[in-house]
């Protein structure tokens, strides 16, 4: 059989309440889109895997936090044990774009002394003519912070894929560098879960020549 997952990551969407966290995730996790959502009450959970490079299977655990303040003692456990945060803010609503920075600020208390690397999604891109928050505007934001900014839409299925695959690899490239490593105690990288001892080609190779079998 082949390998079940490599690495996994836990990732946590981070933003007010009705910026459309949930259904990004379920855009991303599941293929579907609805207009009706649920409030995440507490902490939702979702999963998914992504092959980053051949042989590289990275399996992505990920929480949907409740935006509104009185879920906030419940969501603030979740900080620290993520490696990936998303900070999504609703195009529409200028309310939640000026929120962001307050969400990177209470979540980088947290996580200290582990490292998060954020992206910035401005969510609900397919609402043009409602848009609240220009592209220059939010791509400075992301600057300010030091992060990757994409704008996103669920319904339309518009670049959903992309923003966790570019949070994903960039975490996966600071693992390499050394930057972030899997921790005893720490749940935002765990290393590990295969099948089979995996071996480069030409060893495998010389063990089927070897073999008296």
């Amino acid at each position: 059989m082949d390998t079940l997952w490599q690495y996994q990551f836990r990732i946590i969407l981070l933003g007010d309440s009705t910026v459309g966290k949930s259904s990004l995730l379920k855009r991303f996790t599941d293929g579907v889109y609805s207009d009706v959502a649920d409030p995440t009450v507490g902490v939702d959970f979702y999963a998914r895997s992504l092959d980053i490079e051949p042989a590289v299977k990275i399996k992505l655990q990920l929480w949907d936090t409740a935006g509104q303040e009185r879920f906030r003692s419940i969501t603030t456990s979740y900080y620290r044990n993520s490696v990936g945060g998303l900070l999504v803010f609703d195009l529409t609503n200028r309310k939640s774009f000026e929120h962001v920075r307050e969400w990177h600020r209470e979540v980088s208390e947290h996580v200290l002394p582990y490292h998060m690397v954020y992206i910035l999604i401005g969510h609900k891109s397919d609402l043009d003519k409602d848009r609240k928050v220009s592209r220059e505007e939010a791509e400075r934001l992301a600057a300010e912070l030091g992060v990757r900014y994409v704008e996103t839409s669920a319904k339309r299925n518009s670049n959903v894929d992309r923003a966790f695959e570019l949070l994903t690899r960039d975490i996966y490239e600071l693992m390499k560098m050394g930057e972030i490593d899997a921790r005893d105690g720490w749940e935002g990288v765990k290393t590990g879960l295969s099948n089979k001892v995996l071996y480069p080609v030409e060893e495998v190779v010389e063990r089927e020549k070897s073999c008296n079998c």
